[in-house]
């Protein structure tokens, strides 16, 4: 049964959480292109893609952790350092991915969709920290945000390969 766990933990991992690395990692670059008036046109549809991808396998990878702690619980290491590391930084990259990286996507997208690269209804106060910053800054944010996002998944990775202080080793 054990095997059966990892297996399907590892094939989400890869399928659902290397979706959302991706898409991340290609958002940036993609909402510099969409805010650019000369490239917007063709950028704006990537974009939508994009977000799209990581809202949707976001939620999808939620099989990850699930099937982990199973996975964990069935070989009774759940009490491992390694594991529990593991989890803490798992839950700390999905928060950011929900509370920063994909607000930051939609207002990106927003500003992208209606031409004009400045926040919807600027000019009388603006209403979150995301609003108040200018395009250029707030793609940088988005991709400094979105690659401590997908270390931390390269970090999860790594404890979970070399499951530092187990006995079975590598």
């Amino acid at each position: 049964m054990a095997a059966v766990l990892l297996s399907v933990h590892v094939v989400a991992a890869v399928v659902f959480v290397g979706s959302v690395t991706v898409a991340v990692s290609l958002f940036p670059r993609y909402a510099r292109l969409a805010l650019d008036g000369t490239t917007a046109r063709s950028a704006v549809p990537a974009l939508q893609l994009l977000h799209r991808i990581t809202r949707v396998y976001a939620v999808l990878a939620l099989a990850v952790p699930v099937f982990g702690l199973a996975t964990a619980a069935q070989l009774g290491v759940l009490g491992n350092a390694w594991v529990q590391v593991s989890m803490a930084l798992t839950a700390l990259a999905g928060l950011l991915l929900a509370a920063v990286v994909l607000p930051g996507q939609r207002e990106l997208l927003s500003r992208a969709a209606d031409g004009s690269g400045e926040p919807p209804g600027s000019g009388a106060a603006a209403t979150t920290r995301a609003a108040a910053l200018d395009a250029p800054a707030l793609v940088r944010r988005l991709g400094a945000y979105s690659g401590v996002v997908n270390l931390l998944w390269v970090v999860v990775v790594v404890l979970m390969i070399v499951r530092p202080g187990s006995t079975t080793g590598v």
